[in-house]
């Protein structure tokens, strides 16, 4: 895998992907930037996120779960000091669907979180990763 990050200006860059897309990052304003585009934590997050809503909603439609929508909400903590790196992530899933079996949802996100979801176990390494779900019915949305 390999991707190629410019710099565009102050401290924007643009990182694009071997598969042909790209994404711009911009630093905080009061660190020179113009909030133009997210900030690069802010996309490891989301990039870890992502993965691991790929694992949850691959595995419940393999096991035939009537889903209509997977949200995952992130928050995280970051040092105080330099390197602000994070020391605390925590995934919620909010799993909406039809008939839900909670097992299967539980399953999902264990497995993602144990087995499959390659960011947040490499990330794991080093930060304290929590996860948790909730199921909505489809039915009172």
């Amino acid at each position: 895998m390999k991707v190629r990050i410019k710099w565009i200006e102050d401290v924007a860059f643009m990182g694009e992907s071997e598969t042909g897309h790209a994404v711009v990052m911009d630093g905080a304003p009061e660190n020179g930037g113009r909030n133009i585009g997210m900030r690069p934590m802010e996309m490891l997050l989301i990039g870890m996120g992502g993965c691991a809503s790929f694992d949850v909603v691959t595995i419940l439609k393999k096991s035939r779960q009537a889903m209509v929508d997977c949200v995952a909400e992130i928050s995280a903590e970051r040092a105080d000091e330099i390197p602000k790196v994070f020391t605390k992530i925590h995934v919620h899933f909010v799993v909406t669907g039809h008939d839900l079996n909670e097992k299967q949802v539980e399953r999902a996100v264990s497995l993602s979180a144990e087995k499959y979801c390659s960011a947040s176990i490499m990330l794991s390494k080093s930060v304290e990763i929590t996860h948790d779900f909730q199921i909505r019915s489809a039915e009172a949305v």
